[in-house]
């Protein structure tokens, strides 16, 4: 269902809850306070009722209804665009889920529409409900709180990130080959967890640097001072991850290039000590052709042949044997093949 949720916020407190958005209107017009519209990938109906009611620029209902957006603030007249890129830690798989949370925020009402399942909004709104105190700021509670719980969110994103990094530098010197796809997709997790926190730096200093002009509270201020310090922890986070895993990445393939000369270097060896072997059978087998030539010459038995009846015609085919043999055997052994 796309709307979440929808209810009318008056003096901290929330009043109504309206199952049309007809209904939410109505009742904000007549009895003022602020509403809190939340939506489940709208589909463009309910999106254009939305951005008549409340006069939502049509850029922002174009980035609104496209998604795939990273994090941005945007102001038009009284009214915030606020993009936001929420991130959990499958541990089964043992990867990085992102999300998408767009916020508009005016001076009567927060709408807030969710393209994934997180971030967990129905959480932010029970710490609303749970503080009166917070929900009579109004709308800008509405933001840090939903701010806040997508920056708590990358905690568990972090931890996961981290013990990953670790089963990689322990996996490195133990010649998996799976190691380098694990450390490649464990880097591109962490840069697009850069992605979703580096622009967040921007967002915040840009809501403050408009505190004074739309008079925010200070407590509020506070608070969301403390979100940026998380900010700030979290981005330095993500870059050391980055960088961690880019040296990783360097070590791995340093390894990876070692072992593939060393096995080279073996198979060099093999292939030369293999050379040595086939000359000396080559020799070997030179050396005996010579006396097997002649032996076989002169064991053909024909009636008619030379020195066939001469007295040493025998010593002399023994002797041609072992001088041919000897010979080639010298010739070999400076060769070094022998």
């Amino acid at each position: 269902m796309p709307i979440v949720d929808s209810a009318i916020y008056r003096k901290g407190v929330r009043e109504t809850h309206h199952v049309s958005l007809e209904d939410t209107f109505e009742d904000l017009h007549e009895h003022g306070g602020f509403a809190w519209i939340g939506l489940y990938r709208p589909t463009g109906g309910e999106l254009s009722a939305v951005a008549e009611e409340f006069e939502l620029h049509h850029l922002a209902i174009q980035d609104a209804t496209a998604g795939h957006q990273r994090p941005k603030l945007e102001r038009y007249g009284d009214t915030l665009f606020v993009v936001l890129r929420a991130a959990r830690y499958l541990d089964g798989p043992e990867e990085v889920e992102f999300g998408e949370v767009h916020l508009f925020i005016g001076p009567n009402f927060a709408i807030t529409i969710r393209h994934a399942e997180s971030p967990d909004l129905s959480r932010v709104r029970g710490r609303l409900e749970a503080h009166p105190e917070l929900c009579a700021f109004g709308p800008q509670a509405v933001l840090y709180l939903v701010m806040d719980e997508v920056v708590r969110g990358y905690r568990p994103v972090m931890a996961g990130m981290e013990n990953d990094i670790d089963e990689i530098e322990e996996a490195m010197f133990s010649g998996d080959a799976a190691v380098t796809r694990r450390i490649y997709e464990l880097f591109r997790e962490a840069m697009a967890f850069q992605r979703a926190t580096h622009p967040l730096v921007t967002v915040l200093k840009s809501l403050e640097a408009g505190y004074d002009k739309y008079g925010v509270d200070l407590e509020l201020r506070r608070d969301m001072r403390d979100v940026l310090d998380n900010v700030y922890k979290t981005v330095e986070r993500a870059d050391t991850f980055r960088a961690l895993l880019r040296n990783a990445l360097t070590v791995h393939s340093t390894l990876v290039t070692q072992a593939q000369n060393e096995e080279m270097r073996e198979l060099a060896a093999q292939t030369h000590e293999q050379g040595d072997q086939v000359k000396k059978i080559s020799s070997w087998a030179a050396i005996l052709f010579t006396p097997g030539l002649v032996a076989g010459v002169y064991g053909m038995n024909f009636t008619h042949m030379p020195e066939l009846s001469w007295t040493l015609g025998y010593p002399m085919a023994l002797g041609l044997m072992v001088v041919s043999a000897a010979i080639l055997w010298v010739v070999f052994k400076r060769a070094t093949w022998l």
